[in-house]
């Protein structure tokens, strides 16, 4: 029998000893992120809507009336989910918060079905920055967390300043390797 196996351990833990993902002290995202997100859902709320009115009002091919009812409706619907999405935007993102420590990244989000996402750096097999035209304008980032053994991202953190982001990218990436070599 060799040494290795007979050093096995595994001990219990007093569930009391743990720290609560609660306690961690989570940053904000940017103060920029919350006012876009909510005008990006705006916009394209307003420019479907604008959409349907014109095929509603257009004058080239004329309607039948019941057409013209379910447009009506369909317009009205529409306009009240984008009040909807715009008003959970508007409560949801400011709930949105990271944290990074020694040997993990968590990110938390939800207004009705809260989540905490919790990643230990030496399973992170690589990071991204992801900028769309919006991010770019505002100076804004978003860091894709992806998992060893997956090839879809873990979790984003949006709305991040792009200083902030590379440098959390780049601790991660130099830290992700920390337990195997030192």
């Amino acid at each position: 029998m060799d040494s290795d196996s007979s050093d096995f351990e595994n001990r219990q833990i007093d569930h009391n000893q743990f720290t609560s993902l609660q306690q961690l002290d989570f940053q904000p995202l940017s103060e920029k992120y919350p006012p876009a997100h909510r005008m990006v859902s705006l916009a394209s709320t307003l420019v479907i809507l604008l959409l349907m009115v014109f095929i509603l009002f257009q004058p080239f091919v004329e309607l039948p009336d019941k057409l013209l009812t379910f447009f009506s409706i369909v317009c009205f619907v529409w306009s009240f989910i984008g009040l909807i999405i715009f008003a959970y935007r508007y409560f949801a993102d400011p709930k949105k918060a990271f944290a990074i420590r020694q040997q993990d990244i968590s990110y938390k989000s939800g207004l009705i079905f809260r989540s905490i996402i919790t990643q230990p750096i030496l399973r992170i097999q690589h990071v991204e920055l992801k900028r769309g035209p919006i991010d770019r304008k505002l100076g804004l980032a978003c860091l894709q967390v992806f998992s060893a053994g997956g090839s879809m991202h873990t979790f984003e953190i949006p709305g991040l300043e792009l200083a902030d982001a590379e440098n959390m990218r780049q601790y991660i990436l130099s830290h992700k390797d920390l337990g195997l070599h030192g």
